[in-house]
């Protein structure tokens, strides 16, 4: 079924939403390893998401506490385990707009955060001297 210029407008808001926010993360990249078109949102080199703007529907993948994963897969229909990825921690939700936007930037959070927690000593100090480095601006 093809969507209408409406949904098409939607759908593409959302992806831009999402993709600024990961972007507003302190100390957050866009890297494209895989594909020109596929940004891998990384901290400290870790990726903590990525987007898939061109697949229908788009879909993000987001790292989450195993169990929090498996009660949004068990949730909601639009929540699959992770796309080429550990089933266990790894979660791809599909951006169909069945699951509202303030719900996937908390999950972003979440996952980076997760990473941002597994990232040494050094470079959670790195990170936090940028950050204020950027607050003093």
């Amino acid at each position: 079924m093809a969507k209408t210029t409406e949904q098409r407008k939607a759908e593409l808001a959302r992806i831009e939403t999402i993709h600024a926010y990961a972007l507003s993360e302190p100390g957050a990249i866009d890297d494209r390893p895989f594909r020109p078109d596929l940004p891998v949102y990384k901290i400290g080199g870790k990726m903590f998401a990525y987007l898939s703007p061109s697949e229908s529907p788009p879909f993000i993948t987001l790292k989450l506490e195993p169990m929090h994963g498996q009660l949004l897969r068990s949730t909601y229909a639009a929540v699959m385990p992770g796309y080429h990825m550990n089933k266990d921690h790894w979660n791809s939700i599909d951006l169909d707009g069945s699951i509202d936007d303030a719900e996937l930037l908390t999950w972003a959070d979440e996952s980076y955060e997760l990473v941002v927690s597994k990232l040494t000593r050094a470079q959670k100090e790195a990170l936090q001297d940028s950050v204020r480095a950027k607050d003093a601006e």
